[in-house]
């Protein structure tokens, strides 16, 4: 290794552990942190975001970067220090056009924001949220000027979440599937077996349901020496390290399929962080390589593994056993139905299947149109309520049941959702391909064996981290370029069956 390359290594490493540092003081923030320590948080986050980004971005890190470079001219371009260097590159890139006060500000803003939305979703006051998201996206206007863009300003910071994706891209995709997803809805509307999802319904205290999921999400995979389970606002996850990787939820008493798919879901990233090569533990090749990724984890878990007939026989009885007064006389093919029942629904977290990918359309449209001034941050309730009415029939009565119910925004988060329906056709191909390679994997799935698909995963999709583009993972772990063909293969087989379509 040249010494080049072992100084960088070292800058990096320090670097990553300084954004593992700030995560920890965002997980915080979400979880037990006093409500009155939001403003000193925000400082907090603001110093450790522009301290990393200042060395980061630093003369010195450039100089190693380029001399590194220049060592390894003409070695293998898969080796994994060359990968490694190539993502750095594209970060390094992308993080020098943006001057550090912005950082700072965007940091120091986001941390407060988060706070501002919490109490507004709960007070259900969007007028309270909306100077805060209205500055949000004056800030995300500016980190898109400073980073360039050719076609659409949402290109920008799209790229943060998957590298080289465009805005038309992501016109394409939806344009392709909406009309399916349309008609697929209307047909499950008119059919004569209709769905009961009353045993999913009922009296599940909170208590049981802490104890259920976490033994659940132990079952599928996840390592709790490792990580653990909290409550948050929003649910997600986050790492600190590839041993250090922590997953929330939250729960409804009345309604079980909230905290348990909830819980599936973020321990579909949490194992895909815990699977990262430990060899690249503190470098830039850590962790997964786009949050469209990222989510064909989750989704995964929480779908193709969590909502089949074989997880449902192997759940009852874990089910049945924490509320057994709900569940006594629940059957596994009345719970499989349960919690594939189709209906529009106000909150995306709890969207069934089909009409999911409805929600993340219209929220990128109002993000497309929020960025492109041709719509207020003031008019967004009354837009957002249009569109709930035209691609899912139903209206919020209120906002937050509506425009207030997602964590993104207030995170500076925008452009981000796309990447779930990226990641909804991702998880079906790659359910597809590992199905082909697991001999009876229902079978086994029936049984509570999750290991050999977790280890599929593991050797075809996580062993890799961020070395490969996204596109290039999911060749080298399909055989083929993303394709929406599975993911509605997927969807017309399941629903057609359960909807006698």
């Amino acid at each position: 290794m040249s010494d080049n390359l072992s100084q960088l290594k070292t800058r990096m490493a320090l670097i990553s552990r300084l954004g593992q540092t700030s995560a920890l003081l965002d997980w915080d923030q979400q979880t037990y942190m006093p409500k009155g320590a939001a403003e000193s948080r925000s400082e907090h986050s603001a110093a450790m975001r522009q301290v990393t980004h200042e060395m980061f971005t630093a003369q010195e890190t450039g100089n190693l970067l380029a001399n590194s470079e220049n060592d390894l001219k003409g070695q293998d371009p898969d080796a994994d220090d060359v990968r490694m260097l190539a993502v750095l590159r594209h970060d390094f890139d992308r993080e020098t056009k943006l001057p550090a006060e912005l950082v700072s500000e965007i940091a120091r803003h986001t941390s407060l924001s988060q706070e501002i939305w919490i109490k507004a979703r709960k007070t259900n006051d969007f007028a309270y949220f909306a100077p805060a998201l209205d500055k949000m996206i004056d800030l995300s206007l500016r980190q898109a000027e400073y980073l360039g863009y050719e076609d659409h300003v949402y290109d920008a910071l799209l790229d943060a979440y998957e590298i080289g994706a465009k805005q038309r891209d992501v016109a394409v995709m939806f344009a392709d599937m909406k009309p399916y997803l349309v008609e697929l809805t209307r047909a499950i509307a008119d059919s004569s077996n209709p769905v009961d999802d009353s045993p999913i319904r009922g009296n599940f205290p909170v208590d049981q349901q802490k104890q259920l999921t976490l033994q659940i999400v132990s079952a599928i995979g996840y390592d709790t020496d490792r990580g653990r389970q909290d409550e948050a606002a929003h649910p997600f996850c986050t790492n600190f390290s590839r041993d250090d990787v922590r997953i929330t939820t939250r729960y409804n008493p009345e309604f079980l399929n909230q905290a348990v798919y909830a819980s599936m879901h973020e321990a579909g990233h949490a194992m895909y962080e815990q699977g990262s090569p430990p060899e690249y533990e503190a470098t830039f090749l850590s962790g997964g390589v786009s949050l469209g990724v990222h989510e064909s984890q989750s989704r995964l878990w929480e779908n193709q593994v969590g909502r089949s007939r074989s997880f449902s026989k192997f759940v009852l009885p874990k089910l049945k056993s924490a509320f057994p007064a709900s569940l006594a006389e629940v059957d596994p093919e009345a719970y499989y139905r349960a919690v594939n029942k189709v209906t529009p629904s106000l909150i995306r977290v709890e969207a069934d299947e089909v009409t999911y990918n409805l929600h993340i359309l219209m929220r990128f449209e109002l993000e497309c149109d929020l960025l492109t001034k041709t719509l207020a941050v003031k008019d967004l309730p009354e837009a957002w309520n249009a569109k709930m009415t035209e691609y899912l029939g139903i209206r919020p009565e209120t906002d937050a049941d509506g425009v207030l119910q997602d964590i993104h925004w207030s995170c500076g988060l925008v452009a981000y959702f796309p990447t779930y329906s990226i990641g909804n056709l991702l998880s079906a191909q790659l359910w597809n391909a590992a199905s082909k390679s697991i001999l009876d994997i229902d079978e086994k799935i029936e049984r509570g064996e999750f290991a050999p698909l977790l280890n599929w995963l593991r050797e075809n999709v996580h062993k890799y981290g961020r070395k490969y583009l996204p596109g290039e993972l999911i060749k080298k772990a399909t055989g083929e370029p993303l394709s929406s063909k599975y993911y509605m293969e997927y969807l017309n087989k399941k629903y057609s069956d359960i909807y006698s379509l």
